[in-house]
């Protein structure tokens, strides 16, 4: 009898053991969405470019410190320095600003943006940016192009969109628009530079030549009258893409 009685008690045990599997596996879930909130509260709360969140992370943040103007932080400065922001006497830090901003890619997938332009466009590009977010308008990507040691290039090869760079206009000794954070090239991959000389054309950045071709869709694309080309044109922008001795579709500038 006492054997029978161990048998029982063995086997209701494994019975408790079995019902508690399934609460386990729940507290495991649950633990790992948790998880993901805290690594998208984190990602935001350092605002680390780049990097993609969801929309319930961004609306627990709160979208009014996804859009924001601010002076330029040190340790996005130290960033720059020796890259996009030289040794020079030109521009003064306290006449740029950092600028904090939310974006879509083609996914449907919200990313953190990063951008540093000059203090008298700072608000426009809030607002624009802010409104291109709420049509779901594609950025594929916009970090600081330090992250490619300012080189513009390759920037532009990573379809990286951006607005200050200290350099001259390529092929010439003048500054560039972007010298004062007076321009911004959106998608720039597929919204290239081109210029005809002598029956060649060229193309920046140099992998964009299918791109050229501009009665072709595709992802990224600005067209004449789309939302992108409209907001920064109601803003007092000029697009480069309306240019009559090359075009510069990927360009808006003061």
């Amino acid at each position: 009898m006492k054997r029978g009685k161990l048998c029982v008690v063995m086997g209701m045990f494994a019975l408790m053991l079995c019902a508690q599997t399934p609460k386990k596996n729940k507290t495991t879930t649950t633990v790992a969405h948790a998880t993901v909130a805290e690594t998208d509260d984190a990602v935001l709360q350092r605002w680390d470019a780049g990097r993609k969140v969801s929309a319930k992370a961004v609306e627990k943040f709160g979208r009014n410190h996804c859009f924001v103007a601010q002076r330029i932080p040190d340790k996005v400065f130290q960033r720059m320095l020796g890259k996009s922001f030289p040794k020079t006497n030109a521009i003064e830090r306290e006449e740029l600003r950092y600028l904090r901003l939310l974006h879509y890619n083609k996914e449907g997938e919200i990313q953190l943006g990063e951008m540093v332009c000059n203090k008298h466009i700072a608000n426009a590009l809030v607002t624009i940016f802010s409104k291109l977010f709420d049509a779901h308008y594609p950025i594929e990507r916009m970090v600081l192009i330090d992250n490619y040691n300012a080189n513009d290039e390759n920037s532009m090869r990573a379809n990286n969109t951006s607005c200050f760079c200290f350099r001259s206009v390529k092929g010439t000794k003048k500054l560039s628009a972007h010298s004062r954070g007076m321009a911004v090239d959106i998608n720039p991959l597929y919204n290239p530079h081109c210029k005809r000389q002598k029956g060649k054309l060229s193309v920046a950045p140099t992998t964009a030549l299918p791109y050229t071709d501009r009665s072709k869709k595709f992802a990224y694309k600005i067209e004449h009258g789309d939302i992108c080309h409209r907001l920064f044109l109601e803003h007092g922008f000029r697009w480069g893409g309306a240019w009559r001795h090359s075009k510069d579709y990927q360009h808006f500038e003061k």
